[in-house]
């Protein structure tokens, strides 16, 4: 498999905070970078987050789902309610409507601060492996099923993508023991 080309997402750990920059589109793609960035800033002891996202543009349901998650996870390993450690700098109104219209928008701290970003950011990784199948499947799953439990009005959003992640992991992992 070729090296996939470098991380548009970015890294910068400033005291004890991390910045994690998303240009672009957040999607389902980048959802198992970020996934992985975050869990490795996690296992350095790590856990306020601010993911910046000034040069966001739009962000689907698979990254969102991911980012609640993260949020959820931070709340229940240190009992923030409510006071929480993963913030949202800078998202532009399409992002916020998303946020607002899926019912995750109570998990974040949001704000908006141009000059609140380092300077300092790295590449999130340095090429390798793009994910696989299988490790984009299961992350999309995850990220609907956490966006289906944090609002109930999502279950018929997402039942059927859900369904069908479901069976796609299934058969992915069944081609693959």
């Amino acid at each position: 498999m070729a090296p996939k080309p470098q991380s548009p997402v970015s890294l910068a750990v400033v005291d004890h905070t991390a910045f994690i920059r998303v240009p672009g589109r957040a999607n389902f793609t980048s959802s198992v970078e970020f996934k992985t960035a975050v869990q490795e800033l996690r296992q350095r002891g790590l856990d306020h987050f601010v993911v910046d996202l000034s040069e966001c543009v739009t962000m689907d349901s698979t990254f969102l789902g991911v980012l609640a998650g993260m949020a959820i996870r931070l709340i229940e390993q240190k009992g923030l309610e409510p006071e929480i450690d993963l913030e949202l700098l800078n998202p532009n109104q399409r992002v916020a409507d998303l946020l607002e219209n899926l019912g995750v928008v109570h998990l974040f701290k949001i704000s908006q601060d141009a000059k609140r970003c380092p300077e300092c950011y790295t590449p999130a990784s340095k090429g390798g492996e793009a994910p696989s199948k299988l490790e984009i499947s299961k992350t999309c799953l995850e990220a609907h099923e956490t966006l289906m439990e944090v609002n109930p009005d999502n279950v018929p959003k997402f039942k059927d993508v859900a369904q069908f992640l479901a069976e796609d992991v299934r058969r992915i992992s069944s081609a693959n023991p």
